[in-house]
Protein backbone atom coordinates (compact mmCIF):
# COMPACT_ATOMS: atom_id res chain seq x y z
CA UNK A 1 0.00 0.00 0.00
CA UNK A 2 2.68 2.45 0.76
CA UNK A 3 4.44 1.62 -2.45
CA UNK A 4 1.58 1.99 -4.26
CA UNK A 5 0.30 5.07 -2.81
CA UNK A 6 3.87 7.36 -3.60
CA UNK A 7 5.21 5.32 -6.95
CA UNK A 8 3.97 4.15 -10.13
CA UNK A 9 3.29 0.56 -11.14
CA UNK A 10 6.96 -0.27 -12.38
CA UNK A 11 9.04 1.45 -10.29
CA UNK A 12 12.31 -0.11 -9.42
CA UNK A 13 11.36 -0.01 -5.78
CA UNK A 14 8.72 -2.76 -6.26
CA UNK A 15 11.19 -5.26 -7.24
CA UNK A 16 14.06 -4.16 -4.54
CA UNK A 17 11.25 -4.11 -1.51
CA UNK A 18 10.11 -8.04 -2.90
CA UNK A 19 14.11 -8.84 -3.03
CA UNK A 20 14.30 -7.30 0.63
CA UNK A 21 11.30 -10.00 2.18
CA UNK A 22 12.73 -12.57 0.48
CA UNK A 23 16.13 -11.96 1.87
CA UNK A 24 13.94 -12.22 5.07
CA UNK A 25 12.55 -15.15 4.95
CA UNK A 26 15.57 -16.91 3.88
CA UNK A 27 17.22 -15.25 7.14
CA UNK A 28 14.82 -16.53 9.14
CA UNK A 29 14.78 -20.42 7.65
CA UNK A 30 18.37 -20.40 7.63
CA UNK A 31 19.12 -19.50 11.70
CA UNK A 32 15.67 -20.58 12.65
CA UNK A 33 17.48 -22.17 15.65
CA UNK A 34 19.80 -19.72 16.55
CA UNK A 35 20.41 -18.07 19.52
CA UNK A 36 17.76 -15.58 20.39
CA UNK A 37 19.68 -11.90 20.58
CA UNK A 38 21.80 -13.30 17.21
CA UNK A 39 18.25 -14.16 15.13
CA UNK A 40 16.80 -10.67 16.90
CA UNK A 41 19.60 -8.60 15.28
CA UNK A 42 19.08 -10.21 11.92
CA UNK A 43 15.53 -9.90 11.94
CA UNK A 44 14.90 -6.21 13.24
CA UNK A 45 17.40 -4.64 11.09
CA UNK A 46 14.89 -5.51 8.15
CA UNK A 47 12.80 -2.33 9.32
CA UNK A 48 15.63 0.01 9.14
CA UNK A 49 16.83 -1.27 5.60
CA UNK A 50 13.29 -1.55 4.04
CA UNK A 51 12.18 2.21 5.15
CA UNK A 52 15.48 3.39 4.32
CA UNK A 53 15.33 2.24 0.58
CA UNK A 54 11.91 3.38 0.10
CA UNK A 55 12.77 6.98 1.39
CA UNK A 56 15.72 7.01 -0.52
CA UNK A 57 14.06 5.96 -3.62
CA UNK A 58 10.90 8.62 -2.75
CA UNK A 59 13.31 11.40 -2.60
CA UNK A 60 15.20 10.43 -6.10
CA UNK A 61 11.54 10.35 -7.56
CA UNK A 62 11.04 13.79 -6.47
CA UNK A 63 14.16 15.32 -7.67
CA UNK A 64 16.75 15.48 -4.21
CA UNK A 65 19.16 13.14 -5.55
CA UNK A 66 21.09 10.79 -2.84
CA UNK A 67 22.42 7.76 -2.80
CA UNK A 68 21.10 4.75 -0.59
CA UNK A 69 23.58 3.37 1.46
CA UNK A 70 24.19 -0.02 3.46
CA UNK A 71 25.49 1.51 7.24
CA UNK A 72 26.84 -2.45 7.73
CA UNK A 73 29.59 -1.46 4.99
CA UNK A 74 30.36 1.29 7.23
CA UNK A 75 29.90 0.40 10.83
CA UNK A 76 32.14 -2.59 12.05
CA UNK A 77 31.29 -4.14 15.02
CA UNK A 78 31.87 -6.73 17.77
CA UNK A 79 29.87 -9.98 18.33
CA UNK A 80 27.31 -8.74 21.13
CA UNK A 81 24.29 -9.05 19.81
CA UNK A 82 21.89 -6.53 20.62
CA UNK A 83 24.22 -4.65 21.78
CA UNK A 84 26.97 -3.91 20.02
CA UNK A 85 30.19 -2.18 20.48
CA UNK A 86 32.10 -0.31 17.55
CA UNK A 87 35.24 -0.85 16.01
CA UNK A 88 36.12 2.68 15.82
CA UNK A 89 39.04 1.93 14.10
CA UNK A 90 38.13 0.10 11.50
CA UNK A 91 34.58 2.08 11.05
CA UNK A 92 36.47 5.09 10.86
CA UNK A 93 38.93 4.01 8.02
CA UNK A 94 35.48 2.88 6.25
CA UNK A 95 33.94 5.92 6.30
CA UNK A 96 36.98 8.15 5.23
CA UNK A 97 36.81 5.35 2.33
CA UNK A 98 33.55 4.94 1.35
CA UNK A 99 31.86 8.29 2.54
CA UNK A 100 32.21 11.58 -0.03
CA UNK A 101 31.38 14.11 2.40
CA UNK A 102 30.15 16.63 -0.90
CA UNK A 103 27.41 13.85 -1.31
CA UNK A 104 23.78 13.16 0.06
CA UNK A 105 23.25 9.82 1.40
CA UNK A 106 20.16 7.79 3.02
CA UNK A 107 21.46 5.15 5.07
CA UNK A 108 20.13 3.33 8.40
CA UNK A 109 20.71 3.75 12.08
CA UNK A 110 21.12 0.95 14.86
CA UNK A 111 22.50 -1.23 12.52
CA UNK A 112 25.78 -2.56 11.98
CA UNK A 113 27.85 -5.57 10.94
CA UNK A 114 30.25 -8.30 13.20
CA UNK A 115 33.68 -9.28 11.55
CA UNK A 116 31.60 -12.15 9.66
CA UNK A 117 29.05 -9.54 8.27
CA UNK A 118 26.31 -10.88 10.40
CA UNK A 119 24.15 -7.67 11.43
CA UNK A 120 23.98 -6.45 14.83
CA UNK A 121 22.05 -3.47 16.49
CA UNK A 122 23.58 -1.46 18.85
CA UNK A 123 21.16 -1.15 21.38
CA UNK A 124 19.35 1.30 23.01
CA UNK A 125 19.22 4.92 21.20
CA UNK A 126 21.27 3.00 18.11
CA UNK A 127 20.03 5.48 15.23
CA UNK A 128 20.95 8.79 17.68
CA UNK A 129 24.49 6.86 18.31
CA UNK A 130 24.79 6.17 14.16
CA UNK A 131 24.28 9.85 13.48
CA UNK A 132 27.43 10.34 16.24
CA UNK A 133 29.32 7.83 15.18
CA UNK A 134 29.12 9.20 11.41
CA UNK A 135 29.37 12.90 12.46
CA UNK A 136 32.73 11.75 14.58
CA UNK A 137 34.51 10.20 11.74
CA UNK A 138 33.12 12.79 9.11
CA UNK A 139 34.61 15.70 11.32
CA UNK A 140 31.42 17.44 10.89
CA UNK A 141 30.22 20.84 11.79
CA UNK A 142 27.31 20.08 13.91
CA UNK A 143 24.29 17.05 14.68
CA UNK A 144 20.85 17.55 14.54
CA UNK A 145 18.82 14.56 16.43
CA UNK A 146 15.03 14.93 15.30
CA UNK A 147 12.35 14.71 17.96
CA UNK A 148 8.52 14.94 18.95
CA UNK A 149 9.38 16.55 21.60
CA UNK A 150 10.76 20.02 21.34
CA UNK A 151 14.35 19.53 22.18
CA UNK A 152 15.56 18.26 25.69
CA UNK A 153 13.52 18.45 28.62
CA UNK A 154 13.86 18.61 32.80
CA UNK A 155 11.32 15.43 32.80
CA UNK A 156 9.63 13.30 30.63
CA UNK A 157 6.36 14.77 29.81
CA UNK A 158 4.63 11.03 29.60
CA UNK A 159 5.45 11.05 33.38
CA UNK A 160 5.50 14.35 34.89
CA UNK A 161 2.57 17.55 34.12
CA UNK A 162 4.94 20.37 34.43
CA UNK A 163 7.97 20.18 32.08
CA UNK A 164 10.40 23.10 31.46
CA UNK A 165 12.72 23.24 27.65
CA UNK A 166 16.10 23.30 28.37
CA UNK A 167 17.90 25.63 26.20
CA UNK A 168 21.37 24.83 26.37
CA UNK A 169 22.92 22.54 28.69
CA UNK A 170 26.69 21.36 28.33
CA UNK A 171 28.26 17.96 27.61
CA UNK A 172 28.74 16.94 31.21
CA UNK A 173 25.47 17.67 32.47
CA UNK A 174 23.93 16.07 29.09
CA UNK A 175 26.38 12.50 30.25
CA UNK A 176 24.97 13.23 33.44
CA UNK A 177 21.37 13.19 32.42
CA UNK A 178 21.91 10.33 29.91
CA UNK A 179 23.36 8.25 32.82
CA UNK A 180 20.58 8.42 35.03
CA UNK A 181 18.05 7.39 32.24
CA UNK A 182 16.99 10.53 30.44
CA UNK A 183 15.47 9.24 27.23
CA UNK A 184 16.04 12.02 24.63
CA UNK A 185 20.20 11.22 24.93
CA UNK A 186 21.80 9.08 25.22
CA UNK A 187 25.39 8.52 26.42
CA UNK A 188 26.88 6.67 23.87
CA UNK A 189 25.93 9.28 21.50
CA UNK A 190 27.43 12.31 23.06
CA UNK A 191 31.08 10.50 24.09
CA UNK A 192 32.40 10.81 20.68
CA UNK A 193 30.93 14.23 19.77
CA UNK A 194 32.36 15.83 23.11
CA UNK A 195 35.59 13.83 22.45
CA UNK A 196 35.87 16.39 19.12
CA UNK A 197 33.72 18.90 20.04
CA UNK A 198 31.07 18.93 17.87
CA UNK A 199 27.78 20.46 18.75
CA UNK A 200 24.37 18.69 18.93
CA UNK A 201 20.78 19.94 18.38
CA UNK A 202 17.83 18.34 19.70
CA UNK A 203 15.08 19.70 17.70
CA UNK A 204 11.20 18.92 17.08
CA UNK A 205 10.29 17.77 13.61
CA UNK A 206 6.87 19.29 14.73
CA UNK A 207 7.65 22.59 15.05
CA UNK A 208 10.70 22.10 13.00
CA UNK A 209 11.45 26.42 12.86
CA UNK A 210 12.31 26.01 16.88
CA UNK A 211 15.06 26.48 18.51
CA UNK A 212 15.31 23.00 20.75
CA UNK A 213 18.35 22.47 22.72
CA UNK A 214 22.00 23.02 21.96
CA UNK A 215 24.24 20.95 23.60
CA UNK A 216 28.06 21.56 23.75
CA UNK A 217 30.97 23.30 25.57
CA UNK A 218 30.12 26.24 28.00
CA UNK A 219 26.70 26.65 29.51
CA UNK A 220 26.11 24.00 32.48
CA UNK A 221 22.48 24.05 32.18
CA UNK A 222 19.76 26.67 30.95
CA UNK A 223 18.02 27.41 32.65
CA UNK A 224 19.24 25.74 36.33
CA UNK A 225 16.85 23.86 37.09
CA UNK A 226 15.63 20.56 39.02
CA UNK A 227 15.42 17.63 36.52
CA UNK A 228 13.54 14.65 36.80
CA UNK A 229 14.62 11.08 35.63
CA UNK A 230 12.04 8.11 36.13
CA UNK A 231 12.83 4.57 35.78
CA UNK A 232 10.09 2.06 36.22
CA UNK A 233 9.46 -1.32 36.86
CA UNK A 234 13.04 -2.02 38.48
CA UNK A 235 14.15 -4.10 40.95
CA UNK A 236 15.10 -3.45 44.88
CA UNK A 237 17.39 -6.32 45.57
CA UNK A 238 19.29 -6.61 49.18
CA UNK A 239 21.84 -9.24 49.99
CA UNK A 240 23.39 -9.77 53.15
CA UNK A 241 25.71 -12.43 53.98
CA UNK A 242 24.78 -15.95 55.99
CA UNK A 243 27.30 -15.88 58.46
CA UNK A 244 27.34 -11.81 59.23
CA UNK A 245 30.75 -11.18 57.89
CA UNK A 246 31.79 -8.30 56.19
CA UNK A 247 30.70 -7.06 52.67
CA UNK A 248 34.21 -6.44 51.08
CA UNK A 249 36.00 -5.63 48.25
CA UNK A 250 36.30 -9.18 47.07
CA UNK A 251 32.26 -9.84 47.52
CA UNK A 252 30.88 -6.92 46.05
CA UNK A 253 33.64 -7.95 42.79
CA UNK A 254 31.92 -11.01 42.46
CA UNK A 255 28.45 -9.66 43.16
CA UNK A 256 29.42 -7.67 39.80
CA UNK A 257 30.70 -10.31 37.83
CA UNK A 258 27.99 -12.54 38.53
CA UNK A 259 25.25 -9.28 37.38
CA UNK A 260 27.25 -8.62 34.50
CA UNK A 261 27.30 -12.17 33.33
CA UNK A 262 23.19 -12.40 33.75
CA UNK A 263 23.39 -8.92 31.86
CA UNK A 264 21.77 -7.20 34.53
CA UNK A 265 22.82 -3.68 34.79
CA UNK A 266 22.85 -1.68 38.28
CA UNK A 267 21.12 1.53 38.56
CA UNK A 268 21.94 2.58 42.35
CA UNK A 269 23.84 1.35 44.75
CA UNK A 270 24.53 1.37 49.23
CA UNK A 271 25.83 -1.16 51.17
CA UNK A 272 26.85 -1.16 55.40
CA UNK A 273 29.01 -3.57 56.74
CA UNK A 274 26.83 -6.76 56.06
CA UNK A 275 24.84 -5.93 53.30
CA UNK A 276 24.43 -4.43 49.70
CA UNK A 277 21.40 -2.99 48.47
CA UNK A 278 20.93 -2.27 44.42
CA UNK A 279 18.67 -1.19 42.10
CA UNK A 280 18.41 -3.50 39.29
CA UNK A 281 17.48 -3.11 35.70
CA UNK A 282 16.69 -6.35 34.50
CA UNK A 283 15.12 -5.77 30.50
CA UNK A 284 18.20 -7.89 29.11
CA UNK A 285 18.63 -10.20 32.10
CA UNK A 286 17.11 -13.19 33.63
CA UNK A 287 16.42 -12.41 37.47
CA UNK A 288 15.20 -15.71 38.46
CA UNK A 289 18.67 -17.42 37.18
CA UNK A 290 20.37 -14.50 38.99
CA UNK A 291 18.84 -14.94 42.50
CA UNK A 292 19.40 -18.88 42.65
CA UNK A 293 22.85 -18.26 42.11
CA UNK A 294 23.37 -15.68 44.59
CA UNK A 295 21.20 -17.47 47.19
CA UNK A 296 24.66 -19.76 47.55
CA UNK A 297 25.88 -17.06 49.34
CA UNK A 298 23.60 -14.44 50.31
CA UNK A 299 20.18 -13.93 52.01
CA UNK A 300 18.20 -12.28 49.49
CA UNK A 301 15.67 -10.41 49.48
CA UNK A 302 13.72 -8.27 46.64
CA UNK A 303 11.10 -5.89 45.33
CA UNK A 304 9.92 -6.30 42.02
CA UNK A 305 8.43 -3.55 40.34
CA UNK A 306 9.23 -0.22 42.04
CA UNK A 307 10.03 3.03 40.75
CA UNK A 308 13.90 4.95 40.87
CA UNK A 309 13.41 8.42 40.86
CA UNK A 310 17.08 10.41 39.92
CA UNK A 311 16.69 14.51 40.47
CA UNK A 312 19.76 16.63 39.39
CA UNK A 313 20.01 20.01 40.83
CA UNK A 314 17.17 18.92 43.34
CA UNK A 315 15.59 21.14 46.14
CA UNK A 316 13.12 19.98 48.74
CA UNK A 317 10.15 21.14 47.04
CA UNK A 318 11.43 18.98 44.10
CA UNK A 319 11.72 15.78 46.33
CA UNK A 320 8.20 16.56 48.16
CA UNK A 321 6.94 16.61 44.50
CA UNK A 322 7.83 13.05 44.13
CA UNK A 323 7.69 11.81 47.33
CA UNK A 324 3.80 13.18 48.37
CA UNK A 325 2.34 10.49 50.49
CA UNK A 326 4.60 7.39 48.85
CA UNK A 327 7.35 5.81 51.43
CA UNK A 328 10.75 5.78 49.99
CA UNK A 329 12.30 2.45 50.13
CA UNK A 330 15.42 3.70 49.63
CA UNK A 331 17.00 7.17 49.53
CA UNK A 332 20.79 8.49 48.21
CA UNK A 333 21.95 12.16 47.99
CA UNK A 334 25.01 13.74 46.71
CA UNK A 335 25.55 17.20 46.34
CA UNK A 336 24.15 17.43 42.90
CA UNK A 337 21.94 14.43 42.72
CA UNK A 338 19.23 12.56 45.04
CA UNK A 339 17.81 9.21 44.28
CA UNK A 340 14.64 7.69 45.27
CA UNK A 341 13.23 4.07 45.18
CA UNK A 342 9.74 4.33 45.85
CA UNK A 343 6.82 1.64 45.74
CA UNK A 344 4.73 1.83 42.54
CA UNK A 345 1.85 0.97 43.76
CA UNK A 346 2.22 3.24 46.64
CA UNK A 347 0.22 6.02 47.42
Amino acid sequence: KILDDLFAPGHSIFSEIEARFDQMHATLKTHSNAQYNFLYDQVVSFGELLSSQIISAYLNQEGVQNTWLDIREIIETDQNYRDARVDWEKTVGNISRLIEPSELYTTQGFIGADPEGFTTTLGREGSDYTAAILAYGLNADSVTIWKDVPGVLNADPRYFEETQLLHHISYREAIELAFYGASVIHPKTLQPLQRKEIPLRVKSFIQPANDGTTVGKGVLLDPVTPCFILKKDQVLLKLSTLDFSFIVEHNISAIFKTLHDHRIKVELMQNSAISISMCLDTTFGNLPSLLEELEKEYKIEFFEGVDLYTIRHFDEESIKKIVNTRPVILEQRGRETVQLIVRADAG
